[in-house]
C-alpha cells in the first residue's frame, strides 16, 4: 500500500485555494481564466494519482489524513477525517475530471469571469469533500457547502427562470439537509462514547440504545440523499435547475452532484443500517423501475434538449436504485454485483450526460436555440459536435462497446436474481431510451438543412479538449471496464459480507 501524507487534503483543497487567489488578485480576465485551468489540471492529476495509487487488492481506507480533535468542544469533539476506499476513489477521479471539463468549457464565459470561476472552483472543493469525509459532521459541512456555489452559478449565470430555479434547488436541497442533520445527531448521541466517524458508527449502533427507532433515522438519512439523486416524486428541482444552470453548472450538476445522493445511500444507508436496508429492499426496487419509466416516458415528451437530458437523468438514477435494492439477497446469499453496478452507473452517467450537456452548452452558443424541431441538419455544419453527441446518446442508450452498457447490464445481473419481473421492467427503460434518444439525434443533427444555420462552424480546438476527455471516458471503461470495476468491487465485497449476515438472521 503507497501512503502519500497530505495527498487528499491537497485534492480537496487545491481548488478552494486557488478560488480565493482568484478572488483577491485575479482582476484580470486572462489571468482568472489561467489560474483556474491551472487548477483544474493539478487538481485532475491528483484525482488520478488517487486512484491510480490505491491499492485495488489491499482495499480498505487508504491515503487517510486525520487530525483528532479538529473541533475540540466538550463532548461534542469533530475529527477532520479524510480518506478514500474502493467505493470513493473512482467517485475523487470523476469529481477531477468533470471539474477540468466544467472550466475548460467555460472558457468563452465574459459576464463577471472572477467571480464565476471563484464559484467554479469552491463547488469543486466541496464536491470532492463529500466523497472522501469520513467524520459524520464533516461530511455534512461539505454536503451543505455545496449548495452555495450552485445557488450562485444557476442565479447569475443561467438563462430563463434562473431566480426561481437557483431557490427552488437550495430550498429541495436545505430541506433534506435538515433531515439529514436530525439523523447525524441521532446517531451521534446514541453511541457511548459519542462519535462522529463513519468508520465506527457502523458497529456502535448496533445493539445501542438509539435516542430514535433505527427505521426513523434510516429514513431521516434517506430522505436527504433521495432528494439528491434525484427519487421520484422528489425530482421536480432537477429539471428546472439543469434548463436554466450555465453549461458547466449542469456538467457537475448532473455529472457528480446527483451521485452525492447514491453515494450517501450506499456509504451511509446500506452500510451503516444493513438490517433496515434489507427490510425495505423491496420499496428502493419498485422506486427504482418508478423512476426508470416515468423519467423515460416524460423524457420522449420533451422539445428542450437540455430538459431532456435532465429528465434521462431521472430515469439513469434510477438503475442506481435497483443495483441497490439487489442488497437484500437470495435465501441469504448476497453478491456485491448490484452495488458495482449502482456503482458504476454513477460513474458512467457522470461521464456519458456531462458530455451530453456540454456538447449541447456548445451547439447552443452557435445556433441559439435548443427547441428541437427548430433544429437539423447540424451534423453537416458541425460533425465533430455532432460525432460527440451521437457517442454520448449511444452510450446513455447502453450500446455495446461503452461504458452506460456495461454499467446497466451489471445493474441487471445483479438485480435479475434478487427481483425478476421488477428488473425486467426496468429493463424495458432501456428501450424506451432507445427511442428518445435516437428521435433527438435525428430530429437536430440530421435530416434537411436549415437555411440560418448555413455559417454556422464547429466547435474550436479548445472546445474540443473537454469533449475528447469525456468521450475518451466513455469509450475506455465501455471497452476495459475492469479499470473502474475493480476498484469499486474492492470496496463493496466487505459490504456484502457484512449484508449477507442480516439477510441470513432474516431467514433464521
Amino acid at each position: 500500500m503507497v501512503e502519500v501524507p497530505g495527498l487528499l487534503t491537497l485534492t480537496v483543497f487545491l481548488p478552494l485555494a486557488v478560488a480565493v487567489l482568484i478572488a483577491l488578485f485575479g482582476r484580470e480576465v486572462v489571468w482568472a481564466r489561467v489560474l483556474a485551468g491551472a487548477a483544474v489540471v493539478a487538481d485532475f492529476a491528483l484525482s488520478v494519482a488517487v486512484f491510480a495509487l490505491y491499492d485495488r487488492s489491499e482495499g480498505g481506507l487508504q491515503f487517510v489524513d486525520r487530525v483528532q480533535d479538529w473541533i475540540p468542544v466538550e463532548s461534542f469533539q469533530v475529527q477532520y477525517f479524510l480518506g478514500v476506499d474502493g467505493l470513493s476513489a473512482p467517485m475523487v477521479l470523476l469529481t477531477g475530471l468533470l471539474g477540468m471539463v466544467a472550466v475548460f468549457g467555460s472558457w468563452s464565459v465574459k459576464h463577471r469571469v472572477r467571480e464565476y470561476f471563484v464559484w467554479l472552483l469552491a463547488l469543486q472543493t466541496a464536491v470532492m469533500g463529500v466523497f472522501t469525509s469520513l467524520d459524520f459532521l464533516m461530511f455534512f459541512i461539505f454536503w451543505e457547502l455545496e449548495l452555495v456555489p450552485m445557488f450562485f452559478l444557476i442565479s447569475i449565470w443561467g438563462s430563463g427562470r434562473k431566480e426561481y430555479s437557483a431557490m427552488k434547488f437550495v430550498i429541495f436541497t436545505f430541506i433534506g439537509s435538515a433531515f439529514m442533520l436530525v439523523g447525524i445527531l441521532a446517531l451521534f448521541f446514541s453511541t457511548d462514547p459519542h462519535t462522529f466517524d463513519m468508520t465506527l458508527l457502523p458497529e456502535a449502533i448496533r445493539g445501542a440504545s438509539l435516542v430514535l427507532p433505527i427505521g426513523l433515522i434510516f429514513a431521516l438519512l434517506f430522505v436527504a440523499f433521495a432528494v439528491k439523486l434525484p427519487v421520484w416524486p422528489l425530482h421536480t428541482w432537477l429539471p428546472d435547475a439543469h434548463t436554466d444552470a450555465p453549461t458547466a453548472a449542469s456538467v457537475m450538476l448532473a455529472g457528480v452532484l446527483l451521485k452525492m445522493g447514491a453515494y450517501g445511500m450506499i456509504r451511509v444507508s446500506v452500510a451503516m443500517f444493513p438490517d433496515v436496508v434489507t427490510d425495505v429492499a423491496w420499496l428502493l426496487a419498485t422506486a427504482g423501475v418508478v423512476n426508470v419509466l416515468y423519467g423515460a416516458v416524460v423524457t420522449m415528451r420533451q422539445t428542450d434538449l437540455k430538459r431532456l437530458i435532465a429528465f434521462s437523468s431521472v430515469s439513469h438514477m434510477g438503475f442506481v436504485l435497483l443495483g441497490i435494492s439487489s442488497v437484500v439477497g437470495v435465501a441469504g446469499s448476497v453478491s456485491s454485483l448490484g452495488l458495482t453496478g449502482a456503482s458504476l452507473q454513477m460513474f458512467t452517467h457522470g461521464t456519458i450526460t456531462g458530455l451530453l450537456f456540454l456538447v449541447v452548452g456548445f451547439v447552443y452558443d452557435k445556433v441559439h436555440t435548443r427547441y428541437i424541431p427548430d433544429l437539423g441538419g447540424l451534423a453537416t455544419r458541425m460533425p465533430l459536435l455532432a460525432s460527440a453527441m451521437l457517442l454520448a446518446g449511444l452510450a446513455s442508450l447502453g450500446l455495446p462497446g461503452t461504458s452506460g452498457f456495461v454499467a446497466e447490464i451489471t445493474v441487471f445481473l445483479g438485480a435479475f436474481p434478487v427481483w425478476g419481473w421488477l428488473t425486467a421492467l426496468g429493463a424495458f427503460g432501456v428501450v424506451l431510451a432507445a427511442g428518445y434518444v435516437l428521435w433527438m439525434v435525428q430530429r437536430s443533427l440530421f435530416g434537411p438543412s436549415v437555411e440560418r444555420f448555413k455559417g454556422v462552424k464547429d466547435a474550436s480546438a479548445l472546445d474540443m479538449l473537454p469533449v475528447v476527455a469525456l468521450a475518451a471516458s466513455v469509450l475506455i471503461v465501455g471497452i476495459y471496464p475492469a479499470i473502474i470495476s475493480d476498484v469499486f468491487a474492492s470496496g463493496l465485497e466487505p459490504l456484502a459480507e457484512t449484508l449477507q449476515e442480516a439477510a441470513l438472521a432474516s431467514v433464521r
